[in-house]
């Protein structure tokens, strides 16, 4: 029961962008269409688990002055794994994303799941963590990419979905785009919550 509860928490009721407020820099930049969301959500997610894995794993034998230290070389780490597969394997969205792989390491999400949670939890719980605010946090992007493809290019994964007679609203896919969809969107979150 608290395996599931752990698993879902991310995807409403703990939702890292909309409800928590973290990882706001990559939501803001890269989520122009949802080719990046998906891959940078992906990317995150990857990270998420295995430093929560490994985390939970070496919480008991680090010493507490030097734990965010330890924790951010195990993060980075994962990063560097990430950042030389997608270069390897899909250099077009590597390209794409940019320096945001990179700074995956300092993303607000990653260090403070490992911080508030994996330092304080067993390997089971911290793995379901890390996989429902993985998806939770991917879940999010795929929102915000797709509205902002949608109105800035008449797209939904580069394939034409608006009819010939849409006028793109350039500003979705500028930074004022993301911060109003994303703005938008986490009111209509507070207002569902209001209501229950």
């Amino acid at each position: 029961m608290k395996f599931i509860g752990e698993l879902t928490k991310g995807i409403v009721k703990d939702n890292p962008i909309f409800v928590l407020v973290l990882g706001i820099c990559p939501t803001l930049a890269v989520t122009t269409s949802v080719n990046n969301a998906i891959g940078m959500g992906m990317a995150a997610t990857f990270v998420l688990i295995c430093s929560n894995f490994i985390i939970s794993l070496i919480k008991d034998i680090t010493p507490s002055k030097i734990r965010i230290p330890v924790y951010i070389v195990v993060i980075a780490s994962f990063v560097s794994i990430v950042d030389m597969v997608m270069a390897a394997y899909v250099p077009a969205l590597h390209k794409s994303l940019g320096l945001f792989i990179p700074l995956i390491v300092v993303n607000c999400i990653i260090l403070g799941r490992a911080e508030a949670f994996a330092s304080k939890n067993n390997m089971i719980s911290s793995l379901a963590d890390g996989i429902g605010m993985g998806f939770g946090f991917t879940l999010s992007l795929i929102v915000v990419g797709a509205i902002r493809e949608l109105l800035g290019n008449g797209t939904l994964l580069q394939m034409r979905v608006m009819p010939d007679s849409f006028d793109p609203m350039l500003v979705a896919i500028l930074a004022p785009g993301a911060f109003i969809t994303l703005g938008f969107l986490m009111a209509l979150m507070n207002m569902i919550k209001e209501r229950k």
